[in-house]
């Protein structure tokens, strides 16, 4: 059984992760809105992972006997400052996020509850790749600021991203 602090503390991760996939998709929806498709999908396969991420802790604190309690999530903006700025937002998020996760290992270990410390590295893990995905496209459209066609070509290359699909999502 998981003690009463990690179990609101995992519950208030699940609405992090929520909160995540909105911003990621309202980010989507204004690419589109930039006639940028291939941002719009980058960031719709963003939206995608962070809902997954709220599953998987959904489904260990369930696992573990605790009571899963969603909370309210609050609109996204919907404008952003172009690609640069947008995805300047986007490692800023995800810095907070990696904050959050490090919090809840320190919780984990002072509750001293291995099961979830170990549980937990999976996310230290994926926050790495997920700040430094977002550093490497921000220095991408830094390098392609002023280049005719550099935009279009970035924009076709984030659209290679693929997308979840409903056989992979119940894999995970």
């Amino acid at each position: 059984m998981i003690s009463p602090t990690m179990q609101d503390a995992i519950n208030a991760q699940i609405n992090a992760e929520m909160v995540s996939a909105y911003l990621y998709l309202a980010m989507s929806a204004y690419f589109e809105d930039q006639n940028l498709p291939g941002f719009a999908r980058w960031m719709k396969a963003q939206f995608q992972e962070e809902m997954s991420h709220a599953d998987k802790l959904y489904e260990y604190l369930q696992e573990r006997g605790g009571r899963v309690l969603l909370q309210a999530i609050a609109a996204p903006p919907a404008e952003f400052d172009g690609p640069l700025g947008t995805f300047q937002a986007t490692l800023e998020h995800e810095r907070k996020v990696t904050g959050l996760i490090l919090n809840l290992v320190k919780l984990a270990r002072k509750e001293n509850d291995t099961a979830t410390e170990i549980f937990l590295q999976w996310f230290v893990t994926e926050q790495v790749e997920e700040e430094k995905n977002a550093e490497d496209i921000i220095q991408q459209l830094k390098m392609v600021s002023g280049a005719p066609g550099g935009l279009f070509m970035l924009n076709r290359q984030l659209g290679l991203r693929p997308l979840a699909t409903s056989a992979a999502a119940e894999a995970d």
